[in-house]
Order: C-alpha cells, then sequence, then structure tokens
C-alpha cells in the first residue's frame, strides 16, 4: 500500500487555505488530515472493484493514449540534474511533503482505477528534481505544485515563484545549492497572486535579508491586494470544497489520490509574504533587475486577478507563468470562486504568440518547459484556440436557447485540440468551462419558470423518494442503472435517496460505489478527487478538523484590517441579534487607526473614523495580538488578561458582540444534510 500524504494534498487559493473565522474564539488543531478519515478510506477503497464498464472505458482510452507524443516524456526529464528523495516536515515534525509518495506510479501502464490519460499526466507531473533549461535558467519541479525558476544574475540568483511553504522552499533553495553551489538571491520574482506562487518566500529568503541587502520584489500591479484578501469572504466555504477539490483527506494510492493536473500536490505549512518594492503596472514593461532583461506583460483578470508574464530576450527564453501550460486550465474552479473570463485569457494568448518571438523556449510555472520556435508556436495556439472555442461555441449555444448542461453535455473540443494532450481537461474541463462562460454572461437561471424558485435540496429529494415508490423503489432503479454501468444516472438517483434518508445505509454504500466508479473514469484530477472524497463522507461521515489558520499569521498581518472586518459582518449571525443595537470602538495602538463598528437592523457596519463617543464598548489591541485573535491563538480569556488589550466601556456588550459572531469549523457536509 502507498504511503499516504498526511497534509500536501491541497492547492488552496488564500482564502481556502485560511478559512477565516473572525471571532475571540477560534481553532487550535493541526493542519493534517485526521487520522480516521486517512484510514478508512484506505481500507474501504485500496480493494474497490472496478466495474466492468470501466474496465472497458479504460481500454479505449488507452489506444487514445498510446497515439500520444511521447517526446513529453523526454521534455519533462531533460535538463535532469538530481533528484530529491525523503520527507519534507514542519516545526511540529508533522509530514508536510514526501517526494516518495508516488512512487506507485512508475509503471507505464495505468491500473484499471485509473483514466490512463490522467495516469500519463500524474507520471509526468511525478519527474521531480533539479533540471536546466537552458543556460542560465533552472527550475525545481515536484518540491510543490508549482515551479521554482532560477535565473542567473550577476550577483546571484533571481527566484520566480517561492511555492506554498516555507518548509519546501527552503529544501528546494538548499538543494538547488547543494548541486549548483551556494548563491545569494538577487531578486524575487512573483508572477502572479495565488498562493502556490508566493507564499514559500520566507524560505527563498528571509524579511531581515531581504531589507538589509534591499533584495528587488517584483510583482504585477494589484499583487498585494489580490494575495491577501482574494475571496476573504468565504474562506470557510472554499476551505471545505476544495478539501474535495484537491483530495487532501484521500490516501495518494492508485484507488485515491494520485494528481492534481497541474502537479502532484500542495505542501500545507507555513505561509508568508514580502511586500513587492517592485510592481510592474504597464501592459509591455522593461526592468533590468541583477543584470538581466525582463520585458514584462501585464495579463489581469486572466488565471489570476493580478498576473504577469515575461520574456528575457538575451537568453531567448519566455516565463508563460500560468497562461499556459500542459493541461486546460479552469475557467471555473471547483472550489468556488468567480468565474474568469475566457475571451480576455485567449485574447492574452493570442498576444503571447507576438511576445515569444525570438524566443528558443517557454517554460511555465507548471509542468515542464517547451523548446523550439515552431513547437512553442502550436503550444500556444492551441491553447489559445482551446478557450477561445469553448467561449464562442457555448455562446452559439445560448443564443440558440440551449442551457449550460446541454452545451456541456455535446461540446467536443476540434480533432486537433483533440489530439493535443496539453489541452486536456486533467485541472479544468471542456463540460465544466462550458458552464463557467454560461455562468459568466447568463449567472445560475435558465430562464425556465420551474427552476426560478425551485425547492431546496431535501424537500426536492423527499418528493422523488415518494415518487419512486420510497427508498427500496428507488435503490432498485438505481442498483438497475448501476449494474448497466450508467453512474451518473445511479448517483442522481441515490442523491435523493440520500438527502431524504441519510441514515439510509444501503443507499449510501450504492452512491459511494457509484462515485468510486466515476472518479476511476475521470480524465480530470479534480473531478476524480470529488468523486472519490464524495464516497469517504458517504461512508465515515465529514472531517472532524477544518483548517488550522495558525500557519498563515505571517502572511496575514499584511492583510489590511477592513477585509478582517469585512469577514466579520459577513459571519454575524442575524437570528441571534434580533432587533438589538450594539457600537463598538476597536482601535490599533500600534497602528495608530481606529474603526468604529455598528449593529443594527441585523447589519454590521463598519468605518475608520475616530471612537465613537457613544460606543457601548472600545476595546484597543495591537496589530499582532489581533493577527493572533483571528487565526485562533488567543481566545476570550486572552483578550481579557493581555498586556496588549485593554477593554473601555462594558465587557458585558463586547462579550455579546463577539457572541453574535459565528465561528464555523469547516467540517459541513456535502453529500448529506
Amino acid at each position: 500500500m502507498a504511503r499516504t500524504l498526511p497534509s500536501h494534498a491541497r492547492r488552496w487559493p488564500l482564502a481556502a487555505l485560511i478559512g477565516l473565522s473572525l471571532s475571540a474564539a477560534g481553532c487550535s488543531h493541526s493542519p493534517g488530515r485526521s487520522a480516521d478519515a486517512s484510514t478508512s478510506l484506505t481500507t474501504a477503497s485500496a480493494t474497490a472493484t472496478v466495474h466492468p464498464a470501466v474496465q472497458r472505458a479504460q481500454a479505449e482510452v488507452t489506444r487514445q493514449v498510446q497515439q500520444a507524443d511521447a517526446g513529453d516524456f523526454d521534455d519533462a526529464r531533460r535538463g535532469f540534474i538530481a533528484a530529491p528523495h525523503g520527507q519534507v516536515r514542519n516545526e511540529a515534525g508533522q509530514v508536510i511533503w514526501d517526494f516518495d509518495a508516488f512512487a506507485f506510479q512508475q509503471a507505464e501502464a495505468a491500473p484499471d482505477s485509473v483514466n490512463p490519460s490522467l495516469w500519463r499526466q500524474a507520471r509526468l507531473n511525478n519527474q521531480a528534481g533539479l533540471f536546466k533549461v537552458r543556460d542560465g535558467i533552472w527550475q525545481l519541479r515536484g518540491f510543490d505544485l508549482s515551479n521554482i525558476t532560477l535565473i542567473q544574475g550577476k550577483t546571484g540568483w533571481i527566484v520566480v515563484d517561492t511555492g506554498t511553504s516555507r518548509e519546501t522552499a527552503s529544501t528546494a533553495m538548499a538543494f538547488a545549492r547543494q548541486h549548483l553551489g551556494a548563491q545569494a538571491v538577487s531578486a524575487v520574482v512573483y508572477t502572479h497572486s495565488h498562493v502556490d506562487h508566493f507564499g514559500g518566500v520566507l524560505g527563498v529568503i528571509s524579511a531581515d535579508e531581504a531589507r538589509a541587502r534591499q533584495v528587488p520584489i517584483v510583482a504585477p500591479a494589484g499583487f498585494m491586494e489580490e494575495a491577501t484578501s482574494e475571496n476573504v469572504l468565504m474562506g470557510t466555504a472554499m476551505a471545505r470544497r476544495a478539501m474535495y477539490m484537491y483530495g487532501s483527506r484521500l490516501p495518494a494510492n492508485a484507488t485515491g489520490l494520485v494528481d492534481n493536473g497541474l502537479g502532484k500536490a500542495v505542501p500545507f505549512g507555513r505561509v508568508g509574504i514580502l511586500p513587492p518594492t517592485l510592481l510592474v503596472q504597464q501592459a509591455r514593461e522593461e526592468h533590468v533587475i541583477d543584470g538581466v532583461r525582463f520585458v514584462f506583460h501585464n495579463v489581469p483578470g486572466s488565471e489570476a486577478p493580478s498576473e504577469f508574464t515575461f520574456a528575457l530576450p538575451e537568453l531567448q527564453a519566455y516565463c508563460g507563468a500560468e497562461l499556459m501550460g500542459h493541461t486546460l486550465h479552469n475557467l471555473y474552479t471547483l472550489r468556488g470562486a468567480k468565474v474568469r473570463d475566457a475571451l480576455r485569457w485567449s485574447g492574452y494568448l493570442n498576444d503571447a504568440l507576438k511576445q515569444v518571438q525570438g524566443s528558443e523556449v517557454v517554460f511555465t510555472q507548471h509542468h515542464w518547459p517547451v523548446w523550439g520556435p515552431e513547437r512553442i508556436r502550436g503550444f500556444i495556439e492551441h491553447q489559445r484556440d482551446a478557450y477561445q472555442f469553448i467561449h464562442d461555441q457555448t455562446v452559439r449555444g445560448m443564443n440558440a436557447g440551449l442551457t449550460a448542461p446541454e452545451i456541456a453535455e455535446t461540446l467536443k473540443l476540434p480533432t486537433a485540440l483533440q489530439q493535443d494532450f496539453a489541452v486536456h481537461g486533467y485541472y479544468g474541463t471542456v463540460r465544466h468551462n462550458v458552464k463557467a462562460v454560461y455562468q459568466f454572461y447568463l449567472g445560475w437561471y435558465d430562464a425556465h419558470p420551474a427552476n426560478l424558485d425551485a425547492l431546496p435540496p431535501v424537500p426536492a429529494a423527499k418528493g422523488y423518494v415518494a415518487l419512486a415508490g420510497g427508498p427500496e423503489g428507488l435503490r432498485a432503479a438505481a442498483q438497475k442503472a448501476f449494474d448497466a454501468g450508467d453512474f451518473r444516472w445511479a448517483a442522481e438517483l441515490l442523491k435523493h435517496a440520500v438527502y431524504a434518508y441519510p441514515s439510509d445505509k444501503p443507499a449510501r454504500e450504492l452512491l459511494a460505489r457509484s462515485f468510486e466508479q466515476m472518479g476511476f473514469l475521470a480524465e480530470s484530477a479534480p473531478w476524480r478527487n470529488v468523486y472519490l472524497s464524495g464516497a469517504l463522507e458517504l461512508r465515515d461521515g465529514p472531517p472532524t478538523q477544518g483548517p488550522s489558520r495558525v500557519a498563515f499569521a505571517e502572511l496575514l498581518q499584511h492583510t489590511p484590517i477592513e477585509r478582517f472586518l469585512e469577514a466579520m459582518a459577513a459571519s454575524l449571525n442575524a437570528e441571534k441579534v434580533g432587533d438589538a443595537r450594539a457600537t463598538i470602538n476597536l482601535v490599533f495602538s500600534d497602528l495608530k487607526q481606529s474603526h468604529v463598528l455598528r449593529v443594527a437592523n441585523g447589519v454590521l457596519r463598519h468605518e475608520a473614523a475616530a471612537p465613537a463617543a457613544d460606543a457601548d464598548a472600545t476595546l484597543t489591541v495591537t496589530h499582532p495580538f489581533f493577527v493572533r485573535m483571528v487565526t485562533g491563538q488567543v481566545g476570550g480569556l486572552g483578550l481579557l488578561t493581555s498586556s496588549d488589550t485593554q477593554i473601555e466601556g462594558s465587557r458585558l456588550a463586547l462579550g455579546r458582540f463577539f457572541g453574535w459572531l459565528d465561528k464555523p469549523a469547516g467540517t459541513f457536509p456535502i453529500v448529506t444534510r
């Protein structure tokens, strides 16, 4: 049995990783996965039977994969210098990265429980180590979901992206120095505002060293705003959904976690940030950094709200950041987020065709590089055309009166794109990207009157179960569908059975088995993870622990106070408040800032202002203490007794105010209610 990944099977945005709960009390548990969850899936699913219909489908995919370009494996290994082994642990001794966890993927032939196309991608992503891209450029791959790129400057290494965690970034840099010689970091470049591209910076260089040596920290316009506040309001919900998308409770084996499409997984260690000292503001902007000429191209609102690519003319190289890669990306991410603009994304890729002229290699911050002008052009053209095709054909279907599911069911990429494995749906998929385009333009409502005010899941489920003649009748119909290999219909029926009668163990088990078969079939790693996580929850229940926030203190200290207060307002339990009113002054003694919080009409409003004379209470805190509060390191007793706080006015009113704020654990059920 393959060893499990206790905590690094995640690629979550900042908000999902933090899962903020703005209250005086919070969680203090370990960020690792609970032991009972990992054991259960290992025993329940490691011996899962693969349905004959799945075996037949996998055989057909195998024939398609056999036609794939074997050159991808040559490219993924090109420039190989050395491979790491062993584990990376955090300060508490917990394993957050295991270089050998996916050793079970050495065989070329896929097991029946894994889509052969996904197996191919998983094996490509499992080429971990230090690689030379060309003279003066190296990449560290497989130390994180994202790559760390080293560019030789006059005085040291220019580090492009830093991975997710301090621990794995530090390990990667030590590995590079072991094989390339010790060099200082002369600059840091963040390509975009997702946490797996900046969170490990304090493992690359300390804040003190960066400040003392005035090391340039380069980022695209809007970086800090996006990096410290992406969807903070929805952090708890995103974190819970991300457990499904990234398979964070699944063991690494052939019936569990095999990949995440962009790479293997994400380490869940200490996350930090260093604020940029140089922001690239213009659409095109040149800078010489430690003797190397960079030509930056801002691409905001593509894969990330704040992102750039860049050319290195003298090195004949181009960094595509995450604008491009060896997978179709997400226009909508299954963890939940605002949808992305497919047409804008396609347009940026079209621009990139001009920007790469003169380049002999394109490297990206996931996956492996592409060499040679002709192959580079084809690589980018297919990426460009895939996003535009999905956009245009979805819009065409919308204007013909089709709904999102109807378009998604029938839309297929043209043959040339289907044959290019770099636009296969290992991360995003054509099906859910179609629905993203529909949502981008028309939203959730499909114009059918019955769907304008449809019943919630549980009442609707009870009606369907009754119509089917009760739980036994519905289970019988679902079993017939399962036996025939129609797992989608079986899951549709059993979804209602479990919602209506959550204690119906036979229905739960049959739904879990249906999800397993759908997971085994999935080419998309996130789809596989979602299905298998659903099966786990049906058998063992939801997780007992939500994400810890302690590891993010070094990042949260750079988050504007207003973002925390917005999240606090969104956690106000209006039913608890009723018609009550309250005014609280929140004063930051070290920042010389004050905010007035007013609760009325079930709404918490806040403004930066001098303390209100009519306040029920005034809470004075230091900013570090406030960060400890929101990360759950300090509870109510600490608030009352710390030397970093001062309370004036009614302590009872202050306690009542904090009591109105929900403290979601991030462990809510998804496939049951």
